[in-house]
């Protein structure tokens, strides 16, 4: 007969090898979809030019995008318009407005922006995952992976950091990432790609940089 012992062991082996794992986590909430959902940023676009008139030209401007209705992308997929407000920051005149696509499909999140789909989130969302932003356009490869995800940054208790690009030397400083919160977005853009004189980040002879600043965020 077995022993009192041997039925525990086998018995917990048995409701051990039963349980089912847990149901992975893909993190699409990183990238909404719903209609009316939206996002407001400061915009900081500057570019570098140590031969040019100013050296240092700034453009400052309020971005609002707006998750749209659904529409049919080029390939037949159900894809969502994303609409693009661009405002003066003093007055709020609208100087541009545009209308992008995004949809998730495949694991992939793209943006169709200016008719060149780009890949800016893959799921499930894991440290292990690396992928080309430009898989599906013309643009060089260009090769991101996650360095943080889901900690908090500013007010925001989850969020995920895509890491573009570190890259730092004598003449050279390229620094680019964006940070998405969960069941909002992209909450910042930063990128640099800088021509640099002596490992000093502050003399630039060449460059651009782009700086989006969350300001608001909900649902219309």
């Amino acid at each position: 007969m077995l022993s009192r012992i041997t039925i525990i062991i086998f018995v917990a082996s048995f409701l051990f090898a039963c349980k089912k794992d847990p149901a992975p986590y893909f993190g699409y909430e990183y990238f909404p979809m719903d209609e009316g959902t939206y996002v407001e940023y400061n915009v900081m676009d500057i570019v570098h030019d140590e031969g040019g008139n100013p050296q240092h030209d700034t453009t400052r401007y309020r971005l609002r995008t707006v998750v749209g209705e659904v529409v049919e992308d080029n390939e037949g997929r159900a894809a969502r318009k994303l609409y693009r407000y661009s405002y003066d920051q003093n007055n709020g005149e609208l100087l541009d407005q545009r209308v992008w696509t995004q949809l998730i499909d495949g694991g992939r999140a793209e943006v169709i922006e200016e008719n060149q789909r780009k890949i800016r989130l893959v799921f499930a969302i894991t440290l292990d995952k690396t992928w080309d932003v430009n898989a599906f356009n013309p643009e060089e490869e260009l090769e991101v992976s996650y360095d943080e995800i889901f900690n908090p940054y500013q007010e925001f208790d989850s969020t995920v950091t895509v890491e573009y690009e570190d890259f730092f030397s004598l003449v050279d400083y390229r620094r680019k990432y964006e940070v998405y919160a969960n069941g909002v977005g992209l909450i910042k853009r930063s990128f640099k790609d800088l021509v640099i004189n002596n490992f000093d980040t502050l003399d630039i002879s060449n460059g651009t940089e782009v700086h989006y600043e969350l300001i608001d965020y909900g649902i219309e």
